[in-house]
């Protein structure tokens, strides 16, 4: 399996989209209740890019697969340091190893950029992720409780921090 991470394209997005509305559909991944257009998801990637922000494709045998960005944690000048990031894989992809290859790249790419901190927000139930962060060396720092309301439940998130810089 040769899994190539690459900068996104403008022609990545569909593929992106599929498995953003699924999340947004089946899972409590994203704290969404509509799908997104193509035309809308497309303007969040060039506003996210033209703050020299990164998004990144998995590719395989020239499908993408996966992908990941980081951009602001918080607007305020003094968070310029911390970044929030997201990775998601296509469901037919999963435990594969293609998230661990995003997220080492999306960390390779803040170190280069000078970030302080990477904050993952994880909906509690979605321990996979959470146990994923944690192997990465990411630590749990908190849990906002009744923070979403998805699927006709109250949702909790779990914030968890990787520190970049020595």
């Amino acid at each position: 399996m040769q899994v190539i991470i690459r900068p996104y394209q403008t022609e990545d997005c569909q593929a992106i989209l599929d498995i953003i509305n699924y999340n947004i559909h089946h899972t409590t991944n994203i704290y969404e209740y509509e799908a997104r257009t193509l035309e809308e998801q497309k303007n969040i990637f060039t506003e996210k890019t033209a703050k020299n922000f990164p998004v990144i494709v998995a590719e395989l045998n020239h499908e993408v697969v996966g992908f990941g960005y980081y951009s602001e944690f918080r607007t305020r000048p003094a968070y310029q340091f911390t970044v929030e990031h997201s990775v998601y894989i296509s469901q037919q992809h999963c435990n594969k190893g293609i998230g661990k290859l995003l997220l080492h790249k999306l960390i390779t790419l803040a170190k280069k950029q000078h970030k302080n901190t990477m904050i993952a927000v994880i909906d509690s139930e979605n321990e996979k992720s959470i146990l994923f962060h944690e192997k990465a060396g990411f630590k749990k720092i908190g849990t906002i409780s009744q923070s979403g309301y998805k699927f006709d439940r109250w949702l909790n998130t779990v914030l968890l921090q990787l520190f970049l810089q020595p």
